[in-house]
C-alpha cells in the first residue's frame, strides 16, 4: 500500500486540489538505530521501503511528506541516531477500491479508446482525504461499469490530467493502458493545447502577455502555492500566457494557454502578477480589490460573489492527437451558467457605467 502511494505521488502533487492535500496522515514509520552513521534521509528510506524509488522519495520530500521528528525535511536531511523517519501523506488509510457510483457526466465525446468530459465546478476528480464518494472518477467507473476492458483501479487507465475541484471544463479520460501511455507523452512533451478564460481582477496595461515562475508550495499556507524565481531551486517550472478577451473597467476577462500543468498555476500566477482571479478565496480574490468605494458599488460586488461563489476559471479548449488514428482532435466547451451569468452582469455594470460618466 505504502509504494503503490508513492506511485502515485507525482499525480497527487500537480493539477490537483490542495483542498484534498490540506491534512496529513502518517503511513510509515522508522526509528534510526542508535549506531546510525549520518546519511541523507532519501537514502536512509530507499533502504526501508521496499519497490520504492530514490526519485519518488525525492518528490515527496519536496511535498512536505517527509518528516524527521515531526518536521518536514529536504532529500539532503542526515539522518542521525534515533531520529523518528515518518512518511506523511495526504489522505488516511483506507480502502482505496473505486466503487462506481451513478453520477450524472456531461460527455463531449466518446469513442472506443478515450472520453472526453465536461466537468462541472464543484466536483472533485478524484478521491481523497474527506471526499472518497461522489467524484468524477466513481462517476465514470459508473458510466464504463460494463466495459469488461476498463477497470477503474487499474493506473494504467483513467484520468490522464486533473483540473480543481471548483475549476470548470474539459478533461480526457483514457479507456485503454495504450490510450493513457500516448496521451500521457503528449501532455509530458507540452504538445497538447490547453486554455482557460478566466475572470481576473484589475485592468491590464497589455493585451496580451506571458507570466513565468515556478510553482511551489506557500511555506505559510499548505493549501495554496506561490510563485517563485525561474531560476530558483524551489517548485517546479511554469509558463503561462495570457491574451485579453474583454475588459469591465475593475476586472478583465482573459484567456490563459499553458505550456505547463502545474497545481494552481493559473491562480498562483495571476495573483503573482496583481490580478488575482474574480472569487477565488484561497488567493485573494473575494476582497474588493479594485472599484469604487460607494455603498452600491459594494452590493454589486457582494451580488456578484453570490452568482458565482468559486474562482472564474474554466478550461475551455482542449486539443491533442488521437492515441489511435493520429488525427488531430479539438474540443470547445461553453461557460458553464454561473460564469456566464456573471460575466454578464459585469458587461451591464460596465456599459452603464460608461453610459452615465458619456
Amino acid at each position: 500500500m505504502i509504494d503503490e502511494r508513492f506511485d502515485n505521488l507525482e499525480e497527487m502533487t500537480e493539477d490537483s486540489d490542495l483542498e484534498e492535500q490540506a491534512q496529513l496522515y502518517e503511513h510509515f514509520r522508522v526509528v534510526a538505530d542508535k549506531g546510525q552513521e549520518p546519511l541523507r534521509v532519501d537514502k536512509f528510506l530507499f533502504e526501508h521501503l521496499q519497490h520504492s524509488s530514490r526519485n519518488r522519495i525525492q518528490k515527496a520530500a519536496e511535498a512536505g511528506f517527509i518528516h524527521v521528528n515531526d518536521r518536514p525535511v529536504k532529500s539532503n536531511y542526515k539522518v542521525r541516531p534515533l531520529d523518528v523517519v515518518t512518511l506523511m501523506l495526504d489522505r488516511p488509510h483506507y480502502d482505496d477500491t473505486i466503487e462506481a457510483e451513478d453520477i450524472p457526466l456531461t460527455i463531449v465525446y466518446e469513442d472506443d479508446d478515450l472520453m472526453v468530459i465536461n466537468k462541472e465546478a464543484g466536483m472533485v476528480v478524484h478521491p481523497g482525504c474527506g471526499n472518497y464518494h461522489g467524484t468524477l472518477v466513481n462517476a465514470i467507473a459508473w458510466h464504463l461499469r460494463n466495459n469488461p476492458d476498463y477497470d477503474p483501479n487499474d493506473p494504467e487507465v483513467g484520468l490522464v490530467h486533473r483540473i480543481d475541484k471548483d475549476t470548470s471544463g474539459l478533461l480526457v479520460v483514457a479507456k485503454t493502458p495504450d490510450a493513457k501511455t500516448k496521451l500521457g507523452v503528449q501532455f509530458f512533451n507540452k504538445t497538447t493545447h490547453r486554455s482557460y478564460n478566466a475572470l481576473v481582477w484589475g485592468n491590464f496595461v497589455e493585451d496580451e502577455g506571458r507570466i513565468e515562475g515556478n510553482i511551489g508550495r506557500d511555506p505559510k499556507d499548505r493549501l495554496r502555492m506561490s510563485v517563485f524565481p525561474p531560476d530558483s531551486d524551489i517548485g517546479k517550472s511554469a509558463v503561462t500566457h495570457y491574451r485579453v478577451l474583454e475588459r469591465f473597467g475593475y476586472v478583465t476577462l482573459v484567456e490563459c494557454v499553458l505550456e505547463t500543468g502545474r497545481t494552481h498555476q493559473i491562480r498562483a500566477h495571476m495573483k503573482h502578477i496583481g490580478h488575482p482571479l474574480f472569487s477565488d478565496e484561497r488567493y485573494g480574490g473575494t476582497e474588493i480589490l479594485r472599484g469604487e468605494r460607494s455603498a452600491s458599488y459594494k452590493a454589486f460586488i457582494q451580488n456578484c460573489f453570490k452568482l458565482c461563489p468559486r474562482q472564474v476559471l474554466h478550461a475551455q479548449t482542449l486539443g491533442f492527437v488521437h492515441p489511435r488514428t493520429g488525427k488531430q482532435m479539438d474540443f470547445n466547451s461553453e461557460w458553464p451558467t454561473d460564469m456566464a451569468q456573471l460575466i454578464d452582469k459585469w458587461r451591464h455594470y460596465f456599459m452603464n457605467r460608461n453610459n452615465e460618466m458619456s
